[in-house]
């Protein structure tokens, strides 16, 4: 008998500037409501799970659409009220009208989410995420400049997929004691007339403002990012500054000259004061310069070190491998509970730092290696075969960009086969498309520990623990 086929029905068509009314039922990943129309998924920013809206679709597929928040007609319980007056333009932190202990449970499930779906593990060991102070916690702001349309100097962040600077005097998410710097040295800016960079034309001198600060010392670096070192008046300048401001320790400029949307150049030049302040990180004395990476949540970091320190449970008897060491934020705590600890690290400045940190904590037993670690450590194997000696340390941790680990990494790993990995990862998907490579057969998953490092936005941070099988 010759099979019938029904054509179904196709959905209503749906068009850019279309008004639509739906609920919000999910979040994405990149931290927008998702609501649903006819089967086909709606991303609106600003939206919070539970809210009932009508929704501007502004940029629209076959199967998926854009929206902006036109009106919210229901709110979610979920929703409360920012704390920052232009949360609903600023593009830095999206989540700003969510509750904070709301933004802990669907962080904890967005991770799940991922090792189910990519990692392929079952019920994975998730624990409770690690709340933080929800508020003030950046160690470190980096804000483009820009010039209004009557001139004034202006410092912000840029709006949500645009490049429109929104102009602050203070962020509720910065550490509060570099509010006054942030709003009065826009003012000492316009006064020396110094001109702003314009991204399109590729003219003027200043791009961005970066301030940090050491949350334990209160010792702060100012930085201005400029395109040459021709800053007529800036030692002056600069020395103000210092006088001013008595937590500010330092003063320097970064040259970048290229047409890119990376921050910082190579080069660095202290102006006045010292090119680096002092922070106190798990009880040690680390020296942070303007370019360096360091987290921008320090007791968030601490308290994810103390959860890795508890969970190692180390003897004194271990060989640690730190791969991609930075400037030895993990590596020197732990070094200190180890018979030995290695470093590999790809930048040579954070290297140098490194070995200063060590050298000014008085650990000896901490030795660092500059390159890739998709170079180094299959050339560390390889040599350790070639020499008949057995090189597999005890315990590998890992810490790579978002990106996660490269496929050496990973190679390497599955066949010198350390007893233990810690992977330390800001990026749920790379995390879980690597544990699914390393649990396939040599390694099993016992847990995973989320710290939020990002209050008021969608990253997660965690540690994830395996043993060999």
């Amino acid at each position: 008998m010759r099979q019938k086929f029904v054509q179904t029905s196709q959905p209503p068509q749906w068009q850019q500037g279309q008004l639509l009314e739906m609920a919000i039922a999910d979040l994405s990943n990149s931290g927008d409501g998702v609501g649903r129309w006819e089967g086909r998924v709606v991303f609106v920013p600003n939206a919070v799970p539970g809210d009932r809206a009508l929704v501007r679709l502004v940029r629209v597929k076959p199967q998926y659409a854009h929206g902006k928040l036109h009106q919210l007609l229901e709110a979610s319980p979920h929703r409360v009220q920012p704390d920052c007056s232009v949360s609903d333009k600023c593009g830095g932190y999206e989540w700003q009208f969510i509750d904070y202990n709301y933004q802990l449970q669907v962080k904890r499930e967005q991770i799940i989410d991922a090792l189910e779906r990519i990692g392929g593990i079952e019920n994975p060991p998730v624990d409770d995420v690690l709340a933080s102070v929800p508020w003030g916690y950046r160690n470190k702001a980096t804000f483009p400049l820009g010039v209004s349309a009557s001139g004034q100097v202006q410092a912000g962040y840029y709006q949500k997929g645009s490049h429109r600077l929104v102009n602050l005097d203070q962020c509720p998410i910065q550490d509060a004691r570099l509010n006054p710097l942030l709003a009065e040295v826009k003012q000492d800016l316009q006064q020396r007339g110094w001109p702003l960079y314009n991204e399109t034309t590729h003219q003027g001198k200043i791009r961005h403002l970066a301030l940090r600060i050491g949350r334990r010392t209160g010792e702060i670096l100012l930085t201005l990012v400029t395109t040459d070192w021709q800053l007529p008046g800036i030692s002056e300048q600069a020395e103000d500054w210092l006088s001013r401001y008595p937590q500010l320790v330092g003063v320097a400029l970064n040259r970048n000259s290229d047409r890119t949307n990376v921050i910082f150049g190579t080069e660095t030049r202290c102006i006045a004061g010292r090119p680096y302040i002092r922070e106190i990180f798990a009880g040690l004395e680390f020296q942070i310069r303007p370019t360096t990476f360091f987290q921008v949540n320090t007791e968030q970091a601490e308290a994810l070190l103390q959860v890795i320190m508890q969970e190692l449970n180390l003897q004194g008897n271990e060989v640690l491998l730190d791969a991609y060491c930075g400037i030895g934020t993990l590596t020197l705590p732990l070094a200190k509970q180890v018979q030995q600890a290695i470093g590999l690290e790809v930048q040579s400045e954070s290297v140098e730092q490194a070995s200063l940190n060590a050298a000014l904590n008085g650990i000896e037993n901490v030795s660092f290696q500059i390159g890739a670690v998709e170079d180094l450590l299959p050339k560390m194997a390889i040599a350790a075969e070639h020499n008949s000696e057995e090189f597999v340390p005890d315990i590998v941790l890992l810490d790579p960009p978002r990106k996660g680990c490269d496929p050496a990494v990973i190679n390497t790993l599955l066949q010198s086969k350390p007893n233990r990995i810690v992977y330390v990862s800001c990026n749920p998907s790379t995390l879980a498309r690597d544990l699914k490579l390393l649990c396939e057969s040599e390694y099993h998953l016992t847990r995973v520990q989320p710290a939020d490092f990002f209050p008021q936005t969608p990253h997660v941070e965690c540690a994830a623990f395996l043993s060999a099988c």
